[in-house]
């Protein structure tokens, strides 16, 4: 289970980072007269819409090791013993030998599509040069395989795992010599693989990767300093460097899109866009003080990725808070960033309550995420206790989705959207009877309908995740999964649990109910043999 002593101790930007990259428990309390009938359809989605699962690279591949790959900095920061449990994602789901028969389930299933990653260690072993042709083969295999059963291949270019070598040399995202290095990256998937791949993500969660990897050191490469970091980093600044990170990301990502549209686009016809967590801020009270705090929040946490690809800049608030450790757009750059994607894609688990706490929260010295966003995050509407908050579940509550998905419609032009996470976690010893699961997918799925309705353009839904996996925050504490993985069975033996029959049948248009949690339910409908 989750190690308490130490979330305890966490800063308000490591609160925050878990909020952001996902919930611990889902809490879904399901009574007699709270349970209905499913109100909708596959049907009642539009016809080009999909629906699917997902998974990254680290965390389903496994073969760290083979082929070819070199370490990519999650491999060191787990084989250095930073996860609350201990693992590492050295075999996890076997992923790279298993990939045939987890297509064959995505099938049984009728995933219409997955979201993956490509391992950058894996196809480019040193960063940058010669392809490892094993690797190359894997990713040509999966995908050639995901074509065959029908199933839409949606790529993540980079999926916070970019290798150690690049890391050592230049200090990665810090320094914009990757900007290079990741555009060539990517050129060398669109060469080899968009002649079958039509989506493409450029980066996952940039916000949350931010403060994870560079304020709160929860996350590889591990850097931080007080105040605003949680842990005992050895290096780092915790007040300019999630700021130079993004800054970085942003303008890969737009060299990125520069180079998919000169080159590839016309051709392939395919579609590239960049991923952001999204949850939804809605003010604790009524005051004008957390009215206000909750814009600011949106705009520090959601704008600081996409009002630059919007707007062609920051949002005024944070350059007003953070002055001048946020690195300024030249005219060029940001005429290269406005524009720069062709669909969002959004990981939603949940609403944050927030509190405005400019006046309690004074600091000295250099400002940092804490003290520019000036916010309390709760996910309930008590108030937080005092000292250090850390929420270990979230109250069910589906409509925050609508209210993200309205507000990308009427603030930043109703951009296409793609849900591109939302799950449901529960404790490792779960059992395949997840009935909590399906009152999780049924709900989100129904807000995000009724926000479709409401002239929202979002085209597609991913569930996560496909399999039971290593999770970033939490390794092996945590299941996602629509497919349960035996990770004490040798062969990893991989059981569809009630969620993916109930996924299934909605998907193949046939008649779906939220089931009771107390009614006898039968899992073994869905077979993979």
């Amino acid at each position: 289970m989750v190690h308490y002593h130490m979330m305890m101790m966490v800063s308000l930007s490591s609160r925050i980072l878990l909020l952001l990259t996902r919930t611990l428990v889902v809490l879904v309390v399901v009574t007699g007269n709270q349970v209905k009938d499913t109100s909708f359809s596959r049907d009642d989605f539009p016809s080009n819409f999909v629906f699917g699962a997902g998974s990254s690279a680290y965390q389903i591949e496994g073969a760290v090791a083979e082929d070819g790959r070199t370490p990519s900095i999650w491999d060191k920061f787990t084989h250095e013993g930073h996860m609350p449990d201990h693992s590492t994602a050295d075999i996890t789901c076997d992923g790279y030998h298993k990939y045939k028969e987890d297509v064959k389930i995505m099938s049984d299933i009728g995933l219409e599509a997955y979201r993956f990653s490509i391992s950058w260690s894996r196809l480019l072993p040193y960063g940058r040069g010669t392809i490892n042709p094993k690797g190359l083969e894997y990713y040509n295999s999966l995908i050639d395989e995901l074509v065959a059963h029908g199933i839409e291949p949606h790529v993540t270019l980079y999926h916070i795992d970019h290798p150690q070598i690049l890391e050592d040399e230049y200090e990665g995202w810090l320094s914009p010599r990757m900007i290079d290095d990741f555009t060539a990256f990517a050129d060398v998937c669109f060469r080899e693989f968009g002649d079958r791949v039509s989506h493409w993500t450029t980066v996952n969660e940039p916000n949350t990767m931010c403060l994870g990897c560079y304020d709160s050191g929860q996350f590889p490469p591990r850097r931080c300093s007080p105040p605003g970091g949680a842990f005992n980093c050895t290096a780092g600044n915790s007040s300019v460097e999630p700021y130079i990170a993004m800054h970085n990301i942003l303008l890969a990502h737009a060299s990125v899109v520069a180079i998919y549209r000169e080159k590839y686009q016309a051709k392939q016809k395919g579609f590239i866009g960049i991923n952001v967590y999204a949850f939804w801020c809605t003010p604790l009270t009524n005051s004008s003080a957390d009215v206000a705090a909750t814009q600011r929040a949106t705009d520090f946490y959601t704008g600081w990725v996409v009002n630059p690809l919007v707007f062609g800049d920051y949002p005024k608030i944070m350059k007003k808070n953070v002055g001048s450790r946020i690195p300024s757009f030249t005219k060029r750059q940001s005429e290269l960033l406005k524009g720069s994607f062709d669909f969002m894609g959004l990981n939603h688990y949940f609403v944050a309550y927030i509190k405005d706490n400019s006046h309690s929260n004074p600091t000295s010295g250099p400002g940092y995420f804490e003290s520019d966003t000036n916010v309390k995050i709760s996910v309930t509407k008590e108030e937080m206790p005092p000292g250090p908050f850390l929420p270990t579940s979230a109250p069910y509550n589906p409509s925050s989705l609508q209210n993200v998905l309205e507000y990308f419609r009427d603030y930043y032009g109703n951009p296409p959207i793609y849900i591109h996470e939302n799950g449901f976690g529960a404790p490792h010893n779960e059992t395949l009877n997840d009935t909590g699961r399906i009152h999780f997918i049924n709900g989100y799925l129904e807000s995000m309908l009724h926000a479709i309705r409401n002239g929202s353009n979002t085209r597609g839904y991913f569930v996560w995740a496909f399999l039971d996996l290593f999770e970033l925050l939490t390794g092996y504490d945590m299941r996602y999964g629509l497919v349960h993985v035996d990770f004490e069975n040798k062969d990893l033996k991989r059981e569809p649990k009630l969620s993916a029959q109930w996924y299934s049948d909605f998907l193949k248009k046939k008649s779906v109910q939220v089931i009771k949690k107390s009614e006898n339910l039968d899992i073994n409908k869905l077979s993979h043999s």
